[in-house]
């Protein structure tokens, strides 16, 4: 082999080899400049988005998602047997057909839905966003889509659904994001490798297909202010990191300010999420689907923005008939998975499957309706609220915005006194709570601080104290450290 044959061989392997590495760690730390390899289709960018409408993704902080198709039609039950797995994925879980799969929309006829009703629902909750399943992997789409047979337009209800909630959480002051799976188990052409030509060819024109769609849904519904991918794990688009990278800039051009999640790309070596350099694509990571960042190892997240989802019953999305097959969150267990999410710099979704009938069931609409009497009263500590770089106590919480850190807690102790640990040079002026009372607070050692928590004895849910900090070195003159 000739010796620039060998070099140009040695730095592929490299290559593919820094990839292999990076592909298997969730957040790789970024490459030196000087190491890092020439990429066709990585990150765009690098840092977190500055502008207006990524500050107001980012404010926003609290959304919900809503998964809703032809699965909740057998709610996880397929002939006689209930499956306990994920009731979207039911079709896989019990091997059927496309063809009869999609007879299910015969039978689509959400008679009691009430887009108005929903939208109201959502704000009374204190989300400021929605994300709609506009099509799931089945292949159903909820708006009459002029590339497939499989929509709305073709069963019983006929109507244009999505557009109906657009409309309706536009009218409420609710953002409406996107979800699309690309990964589409009703068309010939999906494919989830390509192995042959024919595969290749094949999926080519699936690509085209998926292209057409997202660029109707764009177009149709330019309110849109997400776009929020799935189903993008397979080989088949691993290796079409360039088909991935120009439904973004796609995507963008026609909805100024539009933000994409990270699920979405792949790079030029199928590396996901985060490039082979270890940047981040899309314009926040995704990849915390039921947890949440660890608080120690993965602090590193506040470097870019990201977004978590949760579901209420642990294995669900998409209705099910029965929630007693999996763990089912309370209320506060669900704020407090909220307010950890914001205290580490991200923003929560939180998930409801809608009923076949187009309702919510009982238990979504009471979730709903206590987290949205938490949030009336104490939503100042969420909106716009972001890391607070404090070190964490076991009393809660803390979240920041601006001088204001909030201290948002869930375990009062016995002794009703909260220690506040502060950064160096960082001085606590004043606390209160988000009424305006006065609440007693205590320099108790250096950059360590006690707040007196006697009236708050009988709060029976999680509560908010507000810290007015400021700059300034504590008077550390009358502390000695300990001679050990």
């Amino acid at each position: 082999m000739k010796p620039t044959l060998f070099i140009r061989f040695y730095c592929f392997v490299c290559a593919i080899g820094l990839a292999s590495i990076f592909q298997s760690q969730a957040q790789p730390r970024p490459l030196p400049a000087e190491q890092e390899i020439p990429l066709q289709y990585g990150a765009d960018r690098l840092g977190k988005r500055q502008d207006a409408a990524m500050q107001q993704f980012r404010n926003h902080r609290l959304g919900a998602f809503i998964h809703w198709g032809l699965y909740a039609i057998p709610g996880g039950e397929w002939k006689g047997k209930m499956y306990p797995g994920a009731a979207e994925w039911l079709k896989s879980w019990a091997n059927v057909p496309s063809d009869e799969w999609m007879q299910l929309m015969q039978q689509w006829n959400p008679t009691r839905f009430d887009a108005k009703a929903w939208a109201r629902m959502a704000r009374q909750m204190g989300v400021k966003y929605v994300k709609i399943t506009t099509k799931h992997h089945e292949g159903f789409c909820l708006w009459p889509s002029q590339y497939t047979s499989y929509t709305v337009a073709n069963t019983p209800y006929q109507k244009d659904l999505l557009g109906e909630m657009v409309k309706a959480y536009n009218a409420e002051g609710i953002d409406v994001h996107f979800y699309f799976s690309v990964m589409d188990w009703s068309h010939p052409d999906w494919r989830y490798d390509l192995k042959t030509r024919e595969d290749s060819v094949a999926f080519r024109r699936f690509l085209d297909f998926t292209d057409n769609q997202l660029r109707e849904l764009a177009t149709r519904y330019s309110t849109v202010k997400d776009f929020w991918f799935d189903g993008t794990w397979d080989s088949s688009i691993k290796k079409n990191g360039g088909w991935t990278a120009h439904v973004e800039r796609m995507l963008k051009e026609l909805v100024p300010g539009v933000t994409i999640n990270s699920r979405l790309r792949a790079d030029d070596y199928g590396k996901r999420h985060f490039d082979s350099n270890g940047h981040l694509m899309g314009d926040y990571e995704s990849g915390y689907e039921r947890k949440l960042p660890d608080p120690v190892k993965d602090l590193k997240v506040t470097r870019w923005d990201w977004e978590a989802c949760m579901t209420v019953p642990e294995n669900q999305w998409g209705y099910h008939k029965d929630w007693s097959l999996s763990y089912v969150k309370t209320p506060m267990e669900v704020l407090e998975r909220i307010v950890h999410a914001v205290s580490m710099g991200g923003n929560m979704v939180v998930n409801f499957g809608p009923q076949p009938d187009g309702d919510f069931r009982p238990e979504e609409k009471e979730l709903a309706a206590s987290i949205g009497r938490w949030m009336k009263q104490n939503g100042e500590c969420i909106y716009g609220c972001d890391y607070a770089g404090m070190e964490k106590q076991d009393w809660g919480y803390y979240t920041r915005k601006g001088n204001n850190i909030y201290m948002v807690v869930f375990n009062l102790p016995f002794s009703r006194r909260l220690k506040v640990k502060v950064p160096r040079k960082l001085r606590i002026d004043a606390a209160r709570t988000l009424d305006g009372k006065k609440v007693e607070v205590t320099e108790a050692a250096r950059d360590e601080y006690i707040v007196l928590a006697d009236r708050f004895a009988s709060e029976k849910e999680p509560f908010v104290i507000c810290l007015s900090v400021e700059d300034g070195s504590a008077d550390s003159s009358r502390y000695r450290d300990a001679l050990t």
